[in-house]
C-alpha cells in the first residue's frame, strides 16, 4: 500500500464516524419506522447519480453520530448548494459506474474486461475533474478536506483510454502485435469474400439467394437442396423446410480455419493486454477504494443540498440548551405528497419553546393533526442530525438530540397476543431503557399516551408517566385526550399545553397548532356531523358533568380571544406591509428624481460647452480683425462686435436668493410640501424632514417660504494633476522542446491528463501545438485554459510560429 494510500485511508475513517450504524439499535429501528423516516431516505435516494449513493442514502444510516458529525454535514451540504447556486458549477456523476465487482476481482488478481477498465478511467478522470472543481473555490473547506486525499493517476488513465476503445474494445493502438493480427483477418476475410462471389457468379443456377452468410462463425453459402452436388463443401445447417443447404466450399477452408486461428490469437493478446492493465489497477486497488467512497460521499452530500434545494428548506443551528425555534414547519413527507401525488396544500405548524419546558401535551380533536404534529418534529431533528436542510422559515434552531423515540400508532399484535395497550406498554418499556443507556440530550413523542385502557387508570398512568419524562428526558411531546393531562401545566411549570385548532362552524379540523391553550375532542360534535341521532347526542350532552361544560366554555373563551388577537396581529401585518410599499415607492421616485437632476445637470454642462466653443471662435475671428485693423472705423466695428457676444452669451443678472440653514422652514418645489432643513452638505444637497419621511434633494429642488431660490457659493474644484501613464512590459520568451506540448492527434480524453501535468511543472510563456484539424481539439485547449487557475493570458500563434495550429499561453 502506497503512502499516499495510507494518509487517504486515515482521512476517510473521519467520514465514516459521521453516520451512525441505526442496524445495531432495535429501539431506534422501530422508533425511525415509526417516523416514517425510511420513506423519506427512499425519497431523499431519487437525488443521488450513482447507485452506491442511492443504496446508502435508501439504507437510511446517515445520521450523524455526533454532534461535530451533524456539523460536518451540514457544512458539506451547505458548500455543494454554495458550489451550484452561487459558482454555478454541478458536479457531474454521469461517468461513475459500479465497479465494487471489478475492484473485488482486482484484489484476488483477476483480469477485468475492457468495459471494466473503461468504467475505472472514467471514475479516475471523474475525481480528478471534480477535485479540480472544488479547489477552484478555496471557501469550500469541508469539501476540499474530502478530495484533499484523492490520486487519480492521470498516466493510468492515459494508458487504458490508449488501450480501449469508447465502446470497451481493446484498440489497435494497444499492441503492434494486435494490429497485425487484425490486418492479417482484415485480409484473410478479403480473400474468403472473393472467392464466394466468384462461386455466386460462376454457379448461379445452385444457390438458393445470392448472398454470404454465417453459421458457426464459418462463411457459407445457401445452395439448393437439388443442387448440393455442384457445390462441394461442408455442410453447417439446414433450413427449416430442408430445401436449403448452408455448405462451406471447399475452396475456401483453409482459409477460415487461418482465420479461425487468427481470432484465437487476437484473444489471446487482448486478453494479456486486459491482464497487464488489471495487474497495474491492482496496485493501485486500495487507492481506487478510497476514491470510489469519496466519490460516493460527494454524490450523497450532492443528494441533500438538492433536497434541500426542493424542499426550500434552511440550515438548522444545534442549541446548547432544549430550546426549539421551527416557525412555519412544514411535513416533508406531505410536500412530497403535495408536489408528486396531488395531495392536499400542506399547513405549517409553529414550535417556539424555552428551555423551561419539558413536556408538551397536545390535545383536540381526532384527525385534527396531533399525530401528523408529533411525526413533523420527530423528521425535523432527525434531518438536522443526518445533515439536510429543515422545511421551516429562518432561523431554524433546535438542540441536537442524542436519542429520537417514537411510540406512534396502534401496532396490536394477534401472534403476540398484544392488545393496543399492552403494545404501547412495551414500546414505552423499551423507550425508558434506552433512556438510562443514552442519556444526554433526548426527545420523546407518544401517541395517544394512557390510552387503550380504563380512562381513570389510564390517565393515572400517563400523568405518572410524564412526570418521569420530565425529570429523565430532555423533551417530550404526548397527544391525550385525557382532560386531566390538560391541568398539568397549571400545577407544574415544566409543562406546556398546546391543541389542534377546530373551526366551530364547519365542524372541521384547520391542523394549525395553538399555544398555551388546551383543545377539545368535540367528539359530541363530529358525532352530531356525522349523522348520529340527535337524541343519543342530547342525552350525552345531559350526561357531561357541570364542571366539564365550564372547562369547555373556558376553553372556547380562550380559543376566541385567540383567535381575536391573530386577526389584530394580522391587520397590523397588513398595515407594515402596506407602509414598506409606500415607502418603496417613494424611494423608487426619488431615485428618479436623482437620475433626472443627473442628465439635467449633463445637458446643461454639454450645451455650456458647445456655447463656451462657439463664442471662442467668434473672439477669434474679432482678434483677428483687430490685427488687421488700419482705422478707427474698423476697431470700432470690432468692439460693437464684441459687445454682441457679450450680450449673446452672459446669462441675465438673477436675484440673489437665500442660503438654507438647519432650523429653516422651506418648500419642497415638486411636491408643494413644507418641511423643516436638517442639514446642507458640502456638495450642496440639502436634506429635508417632512413629517416623519426624511428626503435629500439637490438645490433647485427647495425654494424659501417667500418663493426664493436657493443659492449656495460655489466652490472652485480642486484640480488633480494626470497620473503617469503606466509602463507596459513585455516578456519576451523562447520556444524550447522543455516548454512546448505536442497534442496532434490525440483524443480530448487522452490530451486531458497530459495538458494538465503540462502546465502544472511550467511557468512563464508555453507552446500548445493542437494543430488545425475540425478544431474540436483547439477548442478543448482553449476551455482548459479558461479554468486553469495558473493561466494568466493566451492567444493564437503568429503564421511563422503556426498560426491557429499552435496556442501560445502565459503562465
Amino acid at each position: 500500500m502506497s503512502s499516499a494510500t495510507v494518509s487517504g485511508s486515515s482521512v476517510f475513517s473521519r467520514w465514516r464516524t459521521l453516520v451512525v450504524t441505526t442496524s445495531q439499535m432495535s429501539a431506534l429501528d422501530k422508533s425511525l419506522g415509526r417516523l416514517e423516516w425510511p420513506r423519506l431516505c427512499q425519497q431523499l435516494a431519487t437525488f443521488a447519480s450513482t447507485k452506491r449513493g442511492m443504496r446508502q442514502l435508501q439504507g437510511g444510516d446517515i445520521l450523524g453520530g455526533t454532534q461535530a458529525a451533524s456539523q460536518v454535514l451540514l457544512a458539506q451540504t451547505a458548500e455543494v448548494i454554495a458550489l451550484e447556486t452561487v459558482h454555478q458549477v454541478r458536479l457531474d456523476f454521469s461517468q461513475v459506474t459500479d465497479i465494487e465487482p471489478a475492484l473485488a476481482r482486482l484484489d484476488h488478481q483477476g483480469c477485468l474486461q475492457g468495459t471494466e477498465l473503461l468504467a475505472i478511467a472514467h471514475l479516475l478522470s471523474t475525481a480528478r475533474q471534480q477535485r479540480r472543481q472544488i479547489e477552484e473555490h478555496g471557501q469550500l473547506s469541508e469539501l476540499q478536506q474530502l478530495v484533499a486525499g484523492v490520486r487519480t493517476y492521470p498516466e493510468v488513465t492515459q494508458e487504458i483510454y490508449r488501450c480501449i476503445t469508447d465502446q470497451g474494445q481493446v484498440s489497435d493502438r494497444a499492441s503492434p502485435e494486435l494490429a497485425q493480427i487484425r490486418q492479417q483477418q482484415r485480409q484473410c476475410r478479403a480473400q474468403i469474400q472473393q472467392q464466394l462471389q466468384q462461386i455466386l457468379q460462376q454457379r448461379a443456377g445452385a444457390i438458393q439467394e445470392p448472398v454470404v452468410t454465417q453459421r458457426r462463425d464459418r462463411y457459407v453459402l445457401a445452395v439448393k437442396a437439388t443442387h448440393k452436388d455442384q457445390i462441394v463443401g461442408i455442410v453447417h445447417d439446414l433450413s427449416a423446410s430442408g430445401a436449403t443447404l448452408y455448405i462451406e466450399p471447399q475452396e475456401t477452408i483453409d482459409l477460415q480455419n487461418r482465420l479461425q486461428q487468427l481470432a484465437h490469437q487476437e484473444a489471446e493478446v487482448e486478453r494479456a493486454i486486459c491482464q497487464a492493465l488489471s495487474d497495474q489497477l491492482a496496485t493501485i486497488s486500495d487507492d481506487l477504494w478510497y476514491l470510489l467512497d469519496v466519490l460516493t460521499t460527494l454524490d450523497v452530500a450532492v443528494a441533500r443540498a438538492r433536497y434541500s434545494l426542493w424542499l426550500q428548506g434552511n440550515p438548522p443551528q444545534f442549541v446548547s440548551q432544549t430550546r426549539l425555534h421551527l416557525k412555519a414547519l412544514r411535513h416533508p413527507l406531505l410536500v412530497w405528497q403535495e408536489h408528486h401525488e396531488q395531495g392536499q396544500p400542506v399547513v405549517p405548524i409553529d414550535i417556539e419553546l424555552q428551555p423551561a419546558t419539558k413536556v408538551v401535551t397536545i390535545t383536540g380533536p381526532n384527525t385534527g393533526g396531533k399525530t401528523a404534529t408529533l411525526k413533523t418534529l420527530g423528521l425535523a431533528a432527525l434531518m438536522a442530525k443526518a445533515g439536510l436542510y429543515v422545511p421551516a422559515a429562518a432561523p431554524v434552531e433546535l438542540p441536537w438530540f442524542t436519542g429520537i423515540w417514537a411510540d406512534i400508532g396502534d401496532e396490536q399484535s394477534l401472534t403476540q397476543n398484544l392488545s393496543t395497550f399492552s403494545s404501547h406498554i412495551c414500546n414505552i418499556r423499551d423507550i425508558l431503557t434506552e433512556l438510562e443507556v443514552t442519556g444526554g440530550n433526548t426527545l420523546v413523542l407518544l401517541d395517544e399516551v394512557g390510552a387503550g385502557t380504563d380512562p381513570s387508570e389510564g390517565t393515572a398512568l400517563a400523568i405518572a408517566l410524564l412526570r418521569y419524562l420530565a425529570e429523565h428526558a430532555s423533551l417530550t411531546f404526548a397527544t391525550t385526550h385525557y382532560g386531566e393531562l390538560k391541568a398539568l401545566k397549571y400545577q407544574d411549570s415544566r409543562f406546556e399545553n398546546a391543541s389542534v385548532e377546530f373551526d366551530e362552524e364547519t365542524l372541521a379540523p384547520t391542523y394549525r397548532l395553538l399555544w398555551g391553550i388546551p383543545g377539545q375532542s368535540n367528539a359530541l360534535a363530529i358525532a352530531q356531523r356525522l349523522g348520529l341521532y340527535p337524541s343519543i347526542v342530547e342525552e350525552a350532552k345531559a350526561l357531561l358533568s357541570k364542571d366539564s361544560n365550564s372547562v369547555n366554555e373556558m376553553i372556547m373563551g380562550l380559543v376566541a380571544q385567540r383567535q381575536a388577537q391573530e386577526a389584530k396581529t394580522t391587520a397590523a401585518a397588513t398595515l407594515l406591509r402596506d407602509t414598506e410599499a409606500l415607502y418603496q415607492e417613494i424611494a423608487t421616485r426619488a431615485q428618479e428624481l436623482r437620475q433626472r437632476q443627473q442628465q439635467l445637470r449633463q445637458q446643461q454642462e454639454e450645451q455650456v460647452r458647445t456655447a463656451l466653443h462657439q463664442a471662442q471662435q467668434e473672439i477669434a475671428k474679432i482678434i483677428a480683425q483687430l490685427q488687421r485693423a488700419n482705422s478707427p472705423e474698423q476697431v470700432q466695428a470690432a468692439q460693437t462686435a464684441l459687445a454682441q457676444i457679450e450680450n449673446n452669451y452672459l446669462p441675465p443678472p438673477q436675484p440673489a436668493g437665500f442660503i438654507p440653514q438647519p432650523g429653516d422652514r422651506v418648500r419642497l418645489r415638486q411636491w408643494q410640501q413644507v418641511g423643516e432643513v436638517l442639514s446642507v452638505s458640502q456638495q450642496g444637497d440639502i436634506v429635508v424632514q417632512v413629517g416623519a419621511v426624511k428626503f435629500t434633494v439637490p438645490p433647485h429642488a427647495v425654494e424659501s417660504l417667500q418663493g426664493e431660490p436657493v443659492h449656495l457659493p460655489s466652490k472652485p474644484k480642486p484640480s488633480s494633476a494626470p497620473s503617469p501613464p503606466t509602463a507596459r512590459t513585455t516578456v519576451l520568451a523562447i520556444r524550447t522542446e522543455d516548454r512546448t506540448l505536442d497534442l496532434r492527434g490525440k483524443r480530448t480524453h487522452e490530451a486531458e491528463p497530459l495538458l494538465e501535468e503540462f502546465l502544472n511543472r511550467q511557468q512563464g510563456t508555453v507552446w500548445i501545438i493542437h494543430g488545425h484539424g475540425s478544431g474540436a481539439l483547439r477548442r478543448f485547449v482553449h476551455q482548459f485554459l479558461d479554468q486553469h487557475p495558473s493561466v494568466q493570458s493566451y492567444h493564437l500563434a503568429p503564421p511563422e510560429e503556426g498560426g491557429r495550429g499552435v496556442t501560445i499561453a502565459q503562465l
